[in-house]
């Protein structure tokens, strides 16, 4: 298995990502395939096995417009990865690049499966019970959404949380601002009408921002908008609490006792919201298999992020979403007839 990694995506690029696609290979996740300045990346390399260089010769910036660089950047790191995926040459790509940019390509060069409108980006949330985890979707991909494109993450995410996960029927919520039919907006309430009548998942009805951490709900659907600041909330409130702790162990001594005491679990809950021990969040309803990576990605990360992306070509995602999607538009057309 190849992967594609966009070696010049990131914060802390190439430097970050090469020396992660050299530990996804050194651990056997797969082979690797650094597209990006081969001026820049070369001489960072201590190995050449398994690592295949493919020079891209320009980069997008975080801050660019992703709308000026699909027009402008088509010889880019980010889509050429996404062509070498196209011609099968890798079965998979991973970028910490421009999120809206690595988006855009992914739809205009390998394209939406049949039955997806929109591509959504599924997020992990640590619970504190249950499988031990639960997932977001959509955490940014589309902003503005209509009731069916979030019927269609909930399809997705089912298939992911069944394929991937192993939940023989996952639980899938809505995210609204509170349990009951009445609370939501049109956007919700419309959705949950149309999900209270599809076959074929284990819909919970509404969930509250509270059940995205209880272990109660397995896949949270929302609109990119919501997911994207749920999603930022829950980063800022972890990197709070994570500093709370550690000024307040400096303080005293008898704190620094306490964390003797209490250091493993304390990081075993640092682990639990470190996204670099997840890797990176897959975007579910493209024609292929792509991991969008945290833009301060580090080693860790990447590492796992190719994990991440080898797991699910194994375990052939792309394909049974495919199977799923094309079963949910033959019985929309068989509805309409």
């Amino acid at each position: 298995m190849k992967i594609a990694v966009d070696a010049m995506g990131g914060d802390y690029a190439p430097s970050a990502i090469v020396r992660g696609a050299e530990a996804a290979v050194r651990e056997g996740y797969a082979q690797v395939v650094l597209v990006g300045d081969e001026e820049r990346i070369r001489p960072l390399l201590t190995t050449t096995s398994g690592i295949e260089i493919v020079h891209a010769p320009t980069s997008v910036e975080m801050d660019e417009s992703p709308s000026v660089v699909l027009r402008k950047k088509k010889d880019s790191s980010i889509n050429i990865a996404f062509t070498l995926h196209k011609s099968h040459h890798v079965q998979a790509v991973v970028s910490a690049g421009n999120s809206g940019a690595v988006m855009g390509f992914a739809i205009f060069t390998l394209g939406r499966l049949q039955g997806v409108d929109r591509p959504g980006i599924m997020t992990l949330n640590p619970t504190v019970k249950g499988a031990g985890t639960s997932f977001l979707l959509d955490a940014g991909g589309t902003v503005d959404c209509k009731p069916n494109n979030l019927v269609q993450f909930a399809l997705m995410g089912n298939v992911f949380a069944r394929c991937v996960l192993g939940i023989a029927e996952p639980r899938i919520g809505v995210l609204s601002n509170g349990h009951e039919e009445t609370k939501g907006n049109e956007l919700t309430r419309e959705t949950h009408a149309i999900l209270k009548k599809q076959t074929g998942i284990n819909y919970a009805g509404y969930i509250e921002g509270t059940d995205m951490y209880n272990g109660n709900t397995d896949v949270v659907i929302t609109d990119g908008f919501v997911g994207n600041v749920a999603l930022k909330i829950s980063e800022g409130v972890a990197e709070a609490i994570t500093g709370y702790l550690k000024e307040r162990i400096r303080r005293s001594m008898r704190n620094r006792l306490g964390y003797l005491l209490l250091s493993d679990l304390i990081k075993e809950l640092a682990r639990m919201v470190d996204y670099s021990e997840y890797g990176g969040a897959p975007l579910l309803g493209i024609d292929g298999v792509c991991i969008i990576c945290h833009g301060k990605s580090n080693e860790r990360a990447i590492k796992n992020a190719v994990r991440m992306a080898s797991e699910f070509v194994n375990k052939n995602l792309t394909g049974h979403i495919k199977d799923a999607m094309e079963e949910y538009s033959s019985q929309n057309r068989t509805k309409e007839r």
